[in-house]
């Protein structure tokens, strides 16, 4: 989903820096796909969870690009389990990356993005959805949903729009690897529309968010699920 984001926001003219973790490969490949575009990308490693790590990698981007106008936020990991049978251990983990990573990579973002910019969190469909297996993924994606809608508030005066984006089920790589076929099946059935949904669609949004038409959007989640409930 993160690549797709990255290749609409070249294509809709913006140059992109890409945060990474781990592997170089798909970091390297979404640079050049940024550069199809017309447009400069750089790629920095940074656990989004290690605050002098962000910081350093708000410090490279501005030194490579010379300010920072929008910030995508879009790292996030599960591991379902229910209640009753979670390893404490996956708590901790989920919790690092998708609750205090959002806290630092956000902290970064208020106090960086210049005036007139934007910065979008990835929440999730499920906080509304209360599914089993999920508790932990779901409590921590309605963090992100608070944190949004407070950082918004407190950025005012600023011209900066804070906003989430929650998808539904949606049909990325990773997705799509860890879902057996007879789930994927049936979780694309539960939108009216009858499919699951696709990183571009997602990617829509986000353009819309930080574009010259979302301006007014802001402290905002936006399901974009294809009318899940």
């Amino acid at each position: 989903m993160g690549r797709v984001i990255v290749s609409k926001l070249a294509a809709d003219g913006f140059d992109v820096a890409v945060a990474y973790v781990g592997d170089t490969d798909p970091a390297d490949a979404t640079v050049k796909e940024i550069e199809t575009h017309g447009r400069r990308g750089a790629a920095f490693e940074a656990d989004v969870a290690d605050e002098a790590a962000v910081s350093a990698l708000f410090d490279a981007v501005e030194d490579h690009f010379d300010h920072l106008d929008v910030v995508v936020h879009t790292a996030g990991i599960n591991r379902p389990a229910t209640l009753a049978d979670l390893d404490l251990a996956d708590f901790d983990a989920i919790h690092r990356v998708n609750v205090r990573g959002t806290f630092v990579v956000n902290q970064q973002a208020g106090r960086r993005v210049r005036e007139g910019g934007s910065i979008v969190n990835i929440s999730s469909t499920v906080v509304r959805q209360s599914l089993p297996a999920l508790s932990v993924y779901t409590a921590s994606k309605a963090t992100v949903d608070v944190v949004t809608r407070i950082l918004a508030k407190e950025l005012r005066g600023r011209d900066i729009t804070v906003n989430a984006v929650a998808p539904g089920p949606t049909a990325t790589e990773a997705f799509l690897d860890s879902t057996p076929a007879e789930e994927q099946k049936q979780l694309a059935a539960g939108p009216p529309l009858g499919r699951l949904g696709r990183p571009d669609d997602i990617a829509g949004v986000v353009s819309f968010l930080v574009g010259p038409a979302g301006r007014w959007i802001n402290g905002q989640v936006v399901y974009a699920n294809g009318g899940v409930a």
